[in-house]
């Protein structure tokens, strides 16, 4: 008989586990809270919503972020199908339209029959009978986070992540930007600011003395490394943001044919091309002195700002401490964690934590023992991370080689070029993969059931 299965959260991850339990014929609950109660930084009740960049980084073939997002398709991820279906021009970047991704995400999973959806808060989870996938992600309400911690009973962890401004296309001064991607790789899908030093020097200054939006007393504002505002990176340097997000390296520019002293960089938000927005400018600043300040770069001197800039909380747990390498709870498992909240960084890598924990759960729900995938593999070392990182200062990570497994030491020395090394990691790890994912439908009943986008399919079980 099967268990019943419960998750906690529609958002990248909650959608995508609901997804893999659904295609092996195992029912689901799907508990969201929006739009019963929103967050600070959701503007819809679809599922599966961006509220972040629109990139999904790199998909670049042999690079990590593509070596993730390859297992999943091979895996047959929901989100992956879709946001190719959803794509919008980024050079070798995956982007996608995050409106008509969320509403084809939200369509998926409500039209599925296996998948039941619940509009309300949950208050209190259930460890012991039900399965339950908590994948609430960093915005957690605050009453579940004080229930997460009475199960965990540790102290939550937490950073602050922020969001990049979007501008109107049509506000943008064509006539002083151009078209281009970084190092002329992929085709030219990013616009580009070009400043020169003088105009770079006054853009710093005012950043360096706009008003940030004030903190309140019980906030301490642990950034995550990766999402720095730019007034925290303008901080360390004068030439902190050269190096960082306004990095003029591999951006020529045609209208000179010199590289700029610096560039802003805007990657096309949706297929409309009616937006877009300022990559790596996420900020804590007020929306005044975004206005006062962004419009010094040149071409947005009459910018018309869709969303500004903003910075939210984002809550995770001590995966070391708490989790086993199937994302169950070591003390209940029948809980398991997905998404942000469970260590990991990144809209991929939420997904990815997703994929594994709605196939982890399909096999408890019928009494099967989860199997986790190998270590090689890009999955096996996400999961590997957030189970054995240092637990006395564990930070969400990404998907880096750094995190894989690397080569025997004799092929690493018969092979220094990094490429050809990054190639056969990737090819060992897609080998290893597939050895895990013949295991894994050998454990449920065939035929699994498969997607078709578009089409509401009659389930199997």
């Amino acid at each position: 008989m099967q268990k019943p299965v419960r998750i906690i959260g529609a958002g990248l991850a909650g959608s995508e586990a609901a997804w893999q339990c659904a295609r092996r014929g195992v029912a689901v609950e799907v508990f969201e809270m929006r739009p019963v109660r929103s967050t600070p930084a959701h503007q819809t009740s679809n599922f599966a919503e961006l509220v972040c960049s629109n990139s999904f980084k790199s998909d670049t073939e042999n690079t990590a972020p593509w070596l993730l997002k390859e297992e999943m398709r091979r895996a047959g991820s929901l989100l992956m199908a879709i946001a190719l279906e959803t794509a919008v021009p980024a050079g070798h970047a995956l982007a996608v339209d995050r409106e008509r991704f969320s509403e084809k995400v939200t369509a998926a999973v409500e039209r599925e029959p296996f998948i039941g959806i619940v509009r309300e808060e949950v208050t209190a989870i259930d460890g012991s009978d039900a399965v339950t996938i908590v994948a609430s992600g960093p915005l957690t309400s605050d009453v579940l986070s004080r229930e997460i911690l009475r199960l965990s009973g540790r102290e939550q962890l937490y950073f602050y992540d922020s969001i990049s401004p979007i501008v109107e296309a049509d506000s943008i001064d064509m006539s002083r930007v151009y078209m281009a991607a970084r190092y002329d790789k992929g085709s030219a899908d990013y616009i580009n600011c070009p400043m020169t030093k003088p105009e770079y020097d006054r853009f710093l200054d005012a950043l360096l003395d706009a008003q940030s939006v004030d903190t309140k007393d019980w906030e301490d504002l642990n950034y995550f490394e990766s999402c720095l505002p730019i007034e925290e990176i303008a901080r360390r340097g004068r030439n902190t943001l050269r190096f960082g997000p306004m990095k003029p390296v591999g951006l020529r520019d045609p209208h000179t044919g010199q590289t700029p002293y610096a560039v802003v960089q805007l990657r096309q938000e949706n297929l409309r091309a009616d937006s877009y927005n300022i990559v790596g400018f996420q900020n804590h600043l007020k929306f005044g002195e975004q206005t006062r300040i962004l419009r010094r770069i040149p071409g947005l001197e009459n910018a018309k700002f869709l969303r500004y800039g903003q910075i939210h909380r984002n809550t995770y747990i001590n995966g070391p401490t708490l989790l086993r390498e199937t994302l169950q709870m070591k003390q209940y498992p029948n809980v398991l964690f997905a998404g942000q909240i469970s260590g990991v960084e990144g809209y991929v890598e939420s997904i990815a934590t997703g994929l594994l924990a709605g196939m982890y759960a399909a096999a408890l729900a019928l009494n099967l023992e989860p199997l986790p995938p190998p270590c090689a593999t890009a999955f096996g070392a996400l999961v590997n991370y957030i189970c054995h990182a240092d637990a006395r200062n564990f930070q969400p990570a990404n998907i880096t080689f750094d995190l894989l497994l690397p080569l025997e030491e004799e092929t690493r020395r018969h092979i220094r070029d990094k490429k050809q090394r990054h190639a056969l990691v990737c090819q060992r790890a897609l080998a290893e993969l597939q050895s895990w994912l013949d295991s894994y439908a050998s454990m449920f009943p065939p035929p699994q059931s498969q997607f078709h986008l578009g089409e509401r399919r009659v389930p199997t079980i």
